[in-house]
């Protein structure tokens, strides 16, 4: 039989989901652990925090990544802390962020500057630091080798300016996530602006990419510029010069030809819902997604649909999308299969030697998929 193209498997995937012959959902395999946190909000004084993870508690964990270092670093939106796991020995420590909501602490150690909100955390080649805080309207910056915080784009005043300026005397109107792209310049969501915008880091300047500070849906193709971009919150980018960007409002995945200056839309059909596993991406529901990391080791996209509480993975390779983590149901727990694991509006994604993170904010945990990919 001759093998489908893609706009084949695509109509023929249209008929099924007509007749209810697409899954609700698909099994993977792999086991979910906790790494940090006991389900309570909290948090241990500096001399208790090197218990292991799973004592010891955490408040509200959002971005998570990996640093050079190979620890796991996540920040939680509520403390404004930034923290560290050991994964070798599950040892949990803070490394930036006084517990106080304030957007203070420029030109000191990181440790008692205070954050407002932070949603994600990146680190760039140089093994420094970077966090978008919402209630700040800013991006900070801890160096690595000192780690003296300062700042590196916004005002600390919500609004929109700067562009083709300084980044220090632009304004943001409450970004959300970051990511560093393939020439090394950082991209910020600045979803209350509706806007896509670049930092250079060579020189330090602001633009705009995409957005138009309209409130207008996205289409499926088009420039990057001048086109209207749906509540852009959250961002990764891969090796090749792409980026892929989830939009909150518009419940799809765009990917971002960055140097061609186009997107497309890969995922989510722009209704709000928990459907689609089995088959194409594009004809997939979410129900306000708020992460999503990109995975080089099994070429796929990690995509948290927060609203919808779980995890979802899409092949870049074959299109097609599955759930594998959470059961649509908010919960907490328990461990063991991902697919009866229930999460409390997760946020944030990472991929570490075949190991997916997931931060499961309102469960006030950390958790692990091992043998996934």
């Amino acid at each position: 039989m001759a093998s489908l193209t893609r706009r084949d498997f695509v109509r023929s995937a249209v008929a099924g989901a007509a007749l209810g012959a697409l899954p609700k959902r698909a099994a993977r395999a792999g086991l979910v652990r906790t790494v940090a946190g006991t389900g309570v909000a909290g948090y241990e004084p500096e001399g208790l925090a090197g218990l292991p993870g799973t004592r010891t508690p955490v408040n509200n964990p959002y971005g998570v990544v990996t640093g050079p270092d190979g620890a796991l670093y996540f920040c939680e939106v509520d403390t404004g802390r930034t923290r560290r796991l050991d994964l070798e020995s599950g040892r949990l420590t803070t490394i930036a962020g006084n517990g106080q909501k304030a957007y203070a602490g420029d030109g000191g150690p990181a440790l008692e500057a205070s954050f407002s909100a932070p949603h994600e955390i990146r680190f760039d080649r140089n093994g420094h630091l970077f966090l978008v805080e919402r209630d700040a309207h800013v991006v900070r910056r801890v160096d690595g080798a000192t780690g003296v915080t300062s700042t590196v784009a916004g005002t600390g005043e919500a609004g929109f300016s700067g562009d083709a300026g300084p980044a220090t005397s632009a304004q943001l109107r409450q970004p959300h996530s970051i990511a560093f792209d393939a020439a090394g310049d950082l991209l910020v969501c600045d979803i209350g602006n509706q806007r896509l915008r670049r930092i250079s880091m060579s020189d330090g300047s602001i633009t705009t990419l995409g957005g138009t500070g309209e409130r207008a849906p996205t289409p499926d193709e088009a420039p990057l510029a001048g086109t209207p971009l749906r509540g852009p919150r959250s961002i990764d980018t891969d090796d090749e010069g792409n980026a892929y960007l989830v939009l909150r409002e518009g419940n799809a995945v765009f990917q971002l030809d960055l140097g061609a200056g186009r997107l497309r839309r890969i995922a989510g059909t722009g209704e709000t819902g928990f459907t689609g596993d089995g088959g194409p991406a594009e004809l997939a529901t979410f129900n306000g997604p708020k992460g999503i990391a990109f995975s080089r080791a099994d070429r796929s996209l990690y995509i948290v649909d927060t609203e919808n509480h779980a995890i979802r993975r899409m092949s870049l390779e074959s299109g097609l999308v599955e759930t594998v983590l959470g059961t649509g149901e908010r919960g907490d727990g328990p461990d063991g299969d991902p697919l009866t694991c229930r999460l409390a509006r997760p946020h944030g994604v990472c991929v570490h030697q075949g190991v997916v993170y997931v931060t499961d904010s309102e469960s006030h945990r950390v958790r692990a998929i091992d043998d996934l990919i």
